[in-house]
């Protein structure tokens, strides 16, 4: 490019197919991958777009091995592309950035059009047709397999929405209705279920003179709502008809644009009336949505959950107030009848559960089947002075004077039967209090409330609702509640035939990632009318946005699972709130002593304890007994709280509490792995594996080395003793980090990942990054971690006498309760000297404090006296160290001492014993993909495989163990133990001089391996 001239122009479009301008000239991008890189990176809009997410979007399920490489490929062709403007994409340590000018995206011009519409209007009208035409056809379509894509195209949809409801007012505003008339009419068109669309074509139909079109429009928008929901239109859609008829039909709203709600407000279909010959009435109260002006109920009414075994059921009121719902109750049968016989036995029962759960539709059912029932709805009731007035509503009393609740207690003490309150958690002192009286005063009433939090009256009997159960391995889902809740109200939008087979396991998992609850389930499934169901289940990762909009309900709470949840949120204190987010990042939920030590950290005003038993109370978490006390939320109310955390700005802040969490947990689990509390620490490790894998991935995203280097380090006992492959995946990762490079704990990390490259059976890394590790300045623990690597590597080799030197260099600094002396003595053992190796053991055995340590002596005590012949004594320190690894949780020891014990049963005639021993240690290797041990079983059941004639598998197993990469080796005089079948704990046998079959798959030799063992099963069985 010559010197002074402007850098080419860059535009991408994406509102439409792909498309790639330099300077106005289209550049063609060649395949989807490509061609994805390229849509994410201006989706992004001239942020950075990390490695990892690009690499997940393109290989969601499992990225291969070149996937980095592929990734680099592509941009590098990008670029190509870019020709003169390449320096526009540009690499950044941690990613990619694309960055265009102005006008660059057609996507951001298209917001900028419409925001510039709103403050302009006058002239607004030409910029909202600027901005409606530069949609040029189906957005992306051919890359919305890409889930990040998916999830733009579906906020795509949702600004062209905006833009033509806002297109429409204008120009009606405007005059230009003519203009905008098919517009309108395709735009209802597309969702008829969309209200305002639905009223932005009746005005327009009005304003070019055909008003019995709009009108007409009105009716059958009106009679397929019911007939599909259930459920009448809101007020403004009467209000449309009554301007029209009466050629008042002012103009919409164009500024801010026509919003896109849910498709209709949710309102009872009847009101309750009075008696037939009573002169009492229903008295108007304040929050009463018949009396309260309509911007109240809209602005004050927080949204709140409704149903039972699904939201919000649409109800009418039955002439004595008994609800009738119109949707059939599912999956709440048990539930309803212990209700029923505990309301039999007790005055009060409170139905606690989190919004969306079906409180309200499980009473309300209670109510109906108990037939004069009243029931007492205070969702609309905003003001506690009001709650009086509210049941006197519900009695259909009217009282002209005196004290209105005096008037309900005569009423009820007359007529004894059951009240149902419903919806007291943001009334709470008011109810408590009412229902107190009501208890004292009424005897012969009864009462069911429904809150999210207990009223905290000592007559008061919780009965707590869960969510719908969900299907488990092997069940039919449509038998399932939660599942069979789904396709119920699926049929509702989507008729058609049964489900597949591969219907109903997407289906299953939908349900799940819902958490079984109702209300979820419900908007989910009503959103079936816009999505496939395999569209559905990739974007519910969005559900909180995904489930605005869906099936409508009869409570404008229930409209949006988000407005759910925000009523829920706004009634906590500003102390609840704020733990409530920052609990939000552990993905697992956590124990009593990490949430108190959150809160402390967040400097609450409130008491920590208090406040989590009042976020438990409030339904916000769950607590779970099982074992230890665990505090969870459902991933729903996460999903939300990270929106919050989010929102307030306090991301970076909850991001440092998780890391800080995380390196003070791991340095307590690294300490108690090497004390007598081992199986306490292995259990907590094990226990929060899914929120230390979180605080690893916000590690590395962040750059965080320090504290990626804190958590590796300190579980160097769980990658040596515990087939926990993930964290040995993160300690190999962690080592080929550059940043690593000085780092004071660059030596711990690479002994560490040395220990993880071994357990991979590949020695050579091993022994490099060991070498690697020592060269630096290790530090005494860092020094120690890599000579003990070198010693386990040179003992697979059988290289004796460099153990012998590796392990009592790392004795000199880790002291004898450490396996250092067990490694010598097993190298001195399979060199031939059994004597001195028993004396170098029982020296370790000595110190040994932790039970690994104890079950690795015992281990090594059992291979000693195997290879001296004492077959009895090795079998009961094989038992030994089985037991002792097994209550410790080190499960690389079990299966080591168990393959030791099944080879000494081989070789001792006890053929049975060995076989079926041998096919419950192959399955635990296989189930955890620990194929460097499996190897080395394999490779002993080939040895106890020929001597009993079966050499054909044995012959296939060798030759695959022999090509395998992670399998061990087996060179070296004496590597193996005694008998043909016999071998070191880290070794194998030597196979004989055999041709070798041809290479089998790792299936094909399980499968070999488990088909060889039941076959000299049933042979043996009839000798």
């Amino acid at each position: 490019m010559a010197v002074g001239c402007p850098p080419p122009a860059v535009r991408v479009e994406v509102l439409g197919p792909l498309r790639l301008l330099v300077d106005g000239t289209g550049v063609d991008v060649p395949g989807p991958k490509r061609r994805a890189v390229l849509a994410l990176l201006a989706l992004s809009e001239g942020r950075i777009v990390t490695v990892d997410r690009l690499v997940d979007a393109l290989w969601p399920s499992q990225v291969p091995d070149s996937g980095r490489q592929a990734l680099h490929n592509h941009v590098s062709r990008l670029r190509g592309h870019l020709g003169a403007a390449s320096d526009r994409l540009e690499t950044r340590h941690d990613g990619y950035r694309l960055v265009l000018g102005d006008g660059g995206l057609d996507l951001a011009q298209a917001r900028a059009l419409l925001e510039a519409a709103q403050h302009d209007g006058t002239g607004g009208y030409d910029l909202l047709r600027q901005a409606h035409e530069l949609w040029r056809g189906p957005v992306l379509a051919d890359l919305t397999g890409v889930e990040p894509i998916a999830a733009a195209v579906e906020d795509c949809a949702r600004l062209r929405q905006d833009v033509t409801d806002a297109l429409v007012a204008q120009a009606i505003a405007t005059g230009r209705a003519e203009q905008v008339l098919s517009l309108a009419a395709a735009s209802s068109a597309a969702d008829p279920l969309r209200e305002p669309a639905v009223l932005l074509l009746m005005r327009a139909l009005a304003a070019t003179g055909q008003a019995p079109r709009a009108l007409h429009t009105a009716r059958e928008y009106r009679r397929r709502l019911i007939d599909e929901t259930g459920l009448d239109p809101s007020p403004a859609l009467d209000a449309t008809e009554h301007d029209i008829l009466t050629g008042t039909a002012p103009a919409p709203q164009t500024s801010p644009p026509v919003p896109s709600p849910p498709s209709a407000a949710q309102t009872p279909r009847t009101r309750p009336s009075p008696p037939a010959g009573s002169t009492a009435g229903p008295v108007p109260h304040p929050g009463d949505p018949a009396t309260a002006p309509a911007e109240t109920i809209a602005t004050t009414q927080p949204d709140a959950p409704a149903a039972s075994g699904s939201p919000a059921a649409p109800a009418t009121m039955a002439p004595g107030g008994a609800p009738r719902a119109t949707t059939l109750l599912i999956g709440r049968e048990p539930q309803l009848r212990d209700l029923r016989e505990l309301l039999a036995a007790e005055r009060l029962v409170t139905l606690v559960g989190p919004g969306g759960v079906g409180k309200t539709r499980l009473a309300l059912e209670v109510a109906r089947q108990d037939g004069a029932a009243t029931v007492l709805r205070l969702a609309p009731v905003t003001d506690s002075a009001a709650l009086a007035h509210a049941l006197a509503t519900a009695l259909n009393l009217r009282v002209d004077r005196g004290d209105v609740l005096s008037a309900c207690l005569a009423v009820l003490a007359d007529h004894p039967g059951l009240l149902v309150v419903d919806n007291c958690e943001h009334l709470l002192d008011a109810v408590r209090d009412a229902v107190d009286t009501i208890l004292a005063g009424c005897p012969g009433t009864t009462l069911l409330a429904t809150s999210r939090e207990p009223l905290g009256l000592p007559a008061e009997h919780l009965f707590r609702l869960a969510p719908l159960a969900l299907p488990r391995p092997g069940e039919d889902p449509a038998q399932v509640p939660s599942s069979a809740l789904f396709l119920d109200r699926a049929r509702r939008v989507r008729p058609g035939p049964p489900p597949t087979e591969e219907e109903l396991r997407t289906v299953a998992g939908i349900v799940r990632r819902l958490d079984g609850m109702p209300l979820a389930i419900e908007l989910a499934a009503g959103r079936l009318s816009t999505f496939s169901l395999d569209d559905l289940n990739r974007r519910l990762e969005r559900s909180l946005d995904l489930l605005a909009g869906g099936t409508p309900s009869p409570d404008r709470r229930h409209r949006t699972l988000r407005a759910t949840l925000e009523w829920s949120y706004r009634l906590l204190t500003a102390d609840e709130q704020r733990l409530f987010r920052h609990l939000a990042v552990f993905p697992d939920g956590v124990d009593l002593d990490t949430a108190e030590q959150i809160a402390d950290g967040l400097g609450l005003d409130s008491d920590p304890g208090a406040v989590l038993a009042r976020l438990v109370d409030a339904s916000m978490i769950e607590a779970s007994f099982e074992g230890t006390t665990r505090y969870r939320m459902l991933q729903t109310l996460r999903a939300f709280a990270l929106d919050r955390l989010s929102a307030s700005g306090e991301d970076d802040a909850a991001a440092r509490g998780l890391l800080a969490w995380a390196r003070g947990l791991t340095a307590w689990v690294g300490t108690t792995l090497d004390s007598r509390r081992e199986s306490e620490a292995d259990g907590t490790l094990r226990r929060e594996l899914p929120n230390l894998r979180a605080a690893w991935r916000l590690a590395r995203a962040r750059g965080a080395v320090d504290d990626a280097a804190a958590v590796i380090t300190a579980l160097y006992d769980a990658v040596a003793y515990r087939d926990l492959v993930e964290i040995r995946d993160w300690a190999v990762e962690l080592a080929t980090d550059d940043a690593l490079d000085g780092h004071p704990l660059a030596g711990e990390v690479l002994g560490t990942a040395a220990e993880a490259t071994y357990h991979r059976g590949d020695y050579r890394g091993a022994d490099l990054l060991a070498r690697a590790g020592l060269e630096g300045p290790a530090g005494t623990t860092g020094a120690w971690h890599c000579l003990s690597v070198l010693s386990v590597a040179d003992l697979a080799r059988g290289a004796y006498d460099e153990v012998v030197e590796h392990s009592l260099a790392a004795l000199a600094l880790s002291g004898p309760h450490r396996e250092n002396l067990g490694i010598a003595a097993l190298a001195t053992a399979y060199a031939g000297d059994t004597d001195e190796a028993r004396r170098l053991n029982e020296q370790g055995l000595a110190g040994a404090v932790s039970p690994s340590m104890q079950a690795w002596g015992a281990y090594v005590a059992g291979e000693i006296d195997s290879l001296a012949g004492r077959s009895e004594a090795a079998e009961e320190r094989y038992v030994r160290a089985v037991e002792l690894a097994r209550a410790a949780g080190a499960t690389f020891l079990v299966g080591v001492a168990t393959v030791g014990l099944l080879s000494l049963r081989a070789r001792t005639g006890r053929v049975r014993e060995a076989l079926g021993g041998y096919r419950e240690v192959i399955d635990y290797f296989a189930r955890n993909g620990n194929w460097t041990h499996l190897w080395v079983t394999l490779r002993n059941l080939a040895g106890l495989l020929r001597r009993l004639g079966d050499g054909e598998p044995a012959a296939l197993i060798e030759a695959a163990a022999d090509r395998a990469p992670d399998a061990p080796a087996v060179e070296g005089p004496g590597n193996a133990a005694p008998g043909p079948e016999g071998a070191g704990p880290r070794g194998g046998a030597v196979a004989p001089d055999v041709p070798a079959p041809p290479a089998a798959g790792r299936a094909a030799v399980l499968d070999a391996a488990r088909r060889a063992i039941e076959r000299n099963l049933s042979r043996t069985a009839r000798l």
